[in-house]
């Protein structure tokens, strides 16, 4: 018997839903990539040749980089978080979505 206290179904949903999810096939450890433009190249291919998504190519990739962001929270590296953060914009340039300031 484990020492270890159950944990609700409910508490580690993020978890199951980065390993489980079928929205999106994506490459192994993408987000630790060192290259922006990689990243987001990466993540536009596995949203554009998806077919269990059910938003279109951009929010879906989109949506997942930012899941992934809040999801690490505070345990995310600086650096690592600036690099995604970069994901985001070339994502943005890659679908020719500008940001509006």
């Amino acid at each position: 018997m484990s020492n270890k206290p159950e944990s609700s179904p409910n508490k580690n949903w993020s978890g199951r839903v980065t390993r489980e999810s079928h929205a999106l096939a994506l490459e192994k450890g993408v987000f630790t990539w060192t290259d922006p433009r990689k990243i987001a190249l990466s993540l536009k291919q596995s949203a554009d040749n998806s077919t269990n998504r059910k938003s279109p190519p951009f929010r879906s990739a989109m949506s997942m980089l930012i899941f992934y962001i809040n999801r690490a929270g505070k345990n995310l590296d600086k650096k690592q978080l600036r690099i995604l953060e970069q994901a985001k914009e070339e994502l943005r340039t890659l679908y020719g979505k500008n940001r509006h300031k």
